[in-house]
């Protein structure tokens, strides 16, 4: 039997979770994480250095992104390269269910909803660079990276609630109504 439960970080994330929900981010301490996680308080610092990064742990979305942006056809356009990327987040997400509850989590409490601007504001850095490796120029680089981000954002909140959709189809649904909305005609005077 081994000495010690596997996957501790994932624990600790899961029990934050929990404790997020049930009495709040304010009143929850380390110290209950860890203990909820079957684990010490100092085990807790191993894996995050504070209770806010228990949900932002790691930069896999940002490393798994700028990866599949390097990998892409170079003949494919910027905004090409960036949607064929986060068409594969799906494949390293956590189940929908737990990432539904950490935006309820996040929305609630502003420190958490500003540590989650930075980290998107780092992941759009770091594609921004991707672009530019590419040939994009930077300032240019950075505006595709914003229009296709919110086309992420509109389809990550579908995905989140719509068991039935794949990430891929709606992000490809919400990159045809941006298309739509971008060659719709001038609405006539009344």
């Amino acid at each position: 039997m081994p000495r010690w439960e596997s996957d501790a970080q994932g624990r600790l994330e899961r029990a934050a979770l929990e404790l997020f929900e049930a009495q709040g981010f304010e009143r929850t301490s380390v110290a209950q994480i860890a203990g909820a996680a079957g684990l010490k308080e100092r085990s807790f610092y191993r894996y995050f250095p504070d209770k806010r990064e228990v949900l932002f742990a790691g930069n896999e979305l940002e490393a798994h992104l700028v990866a599949q942006v390097e990998a892409t056809d170079p003949g494919l356009t910027p905004i090409e390269a960036l949607l064929t990327a986060l068409r594969t987040a799906e494949e390293i997400f956590r189940p929908r269910e737990f990432l539904l509850r950490r935006v309820r989590v996040i929305a609630a409490n502003p420190a958490l909803a500003e540590r989650d601007l930075i980290k998107l504001a780092d992941i759009a850095d770091a594609l921004a660079l991707a672009l530019e490796r590419r040939g994009v120029e930077p300032g240019k680089a950075r505006f595709i990276v914003d229009v296709v981000l919110a086309i992420h954002r509109r389809a990550t909140s579908r995905w989140l609630t719509s068991p039935d959709a794949s990430l891929s189809q709606l992000i490809a649904q919400a990159s045809d109504e941006l298309r739509e909305a971008v060659t719709l005609p001038a609405p006539t005077a009344r």
